[in-house]
């Protein structure tokens, strides 16, 4: 038998994350939230208890340690007692007994050079099986629009990107069996089990007003029927 994990109660001795100064620019809010995408991975991913999907999550070793401290636009963790990561307000890997699976950070001007330098280096160190970059614009941040790395015997190995055309790219993930996929500048996720990408909220709209269409047209066909 199962048990859930229970958050500790409110009053508990928890030892939290310090507080850190959000991103200084509007990438992940139009890039990741806007289109609901951490909604979208934990939809699609299942087992809420114990799989973790969140944007700028804190990850170290423990909450106290003083230097190198890493947080991530996006987190992916599986297996792990999700209440406790929110009670702590970030992801201590000591005490967790083991790394998130994967990582996906959002180039922009500021942060684009530590991307892929001293991240790539911490997220190496620190276990995390894939770690992703995505650029909007293409490769004017980044080296390229979109790169995958697999950790193999502690050090990250490029995870190969598929070209379909000028306006799209992708690469598979393992940790997550999806694509990632850079599409017209946007970020998306594509299912290789049924070959279609999971639901964004202007996806999930558009569904909405196609569906009000559709009924107001059977209504009015009824109502033409029924009054020749």
């Amino acid at each position: 038998m199962t048990t859930k994990p229970v958050a500790p109660p409110a009053d508990a001795a928890v030892e939290k994350f310090p507080d850190f100064p959000p991103r200084d620019d509007m990438n992940n809010p139009v890039y990741l939230y806007d289109p609901a995408h951490p909604s979208a991975l934990r939809r699609h991913l299942g087992a809420p208890d114990t799989t973790l999907v969140l944007g700028e999550t804190p990850v170290g070793w423990r909450p106290s340690q003083v230097s190198g401290i890493l947080i991530p636009d996006l987190l992916v963790a599986f297996n792990i007692d999700r209440a406790a990561i929110l009670a702590q307000d970030g992801y201590a890997i000591n005490e967790r007994g083991k790394p998130p699976d994967f990582v996906l950070e959002v180039a922009s001007k500021t942060t684009a050079r530590n991307d892929d330098t001293n991240k790539r280096t911490g997220y190496a160190n620190y276990g995390i099986p894939e770690y992703w970059r995505f650029d909007p614009t293409g490769g004017r941040y980044h080296q390229t629009g979109l790169a995958g790395d697999q950790l193999s015997n502690g050090t990250y190995q490029p995870i190969p990107i598929e070209k379909l055309d000028d306006h799209r790219y992708r690469g598979y993930s393992a940790v997550l069996n999806l694509y990632v996929c850079w599409e017209h500048r946007q970020l998306r996720w594509l299912d290789p089990a049924t070959n279609t990408y999971l639901r964004t909220y202007d996806d999930a709209e558009n569904d909405r007003i196609a569906a009000e269409s559709r009924i107001r047209q059977l209504e009015a066909e009824i109502q033409r029927l029924r009054n020749p």
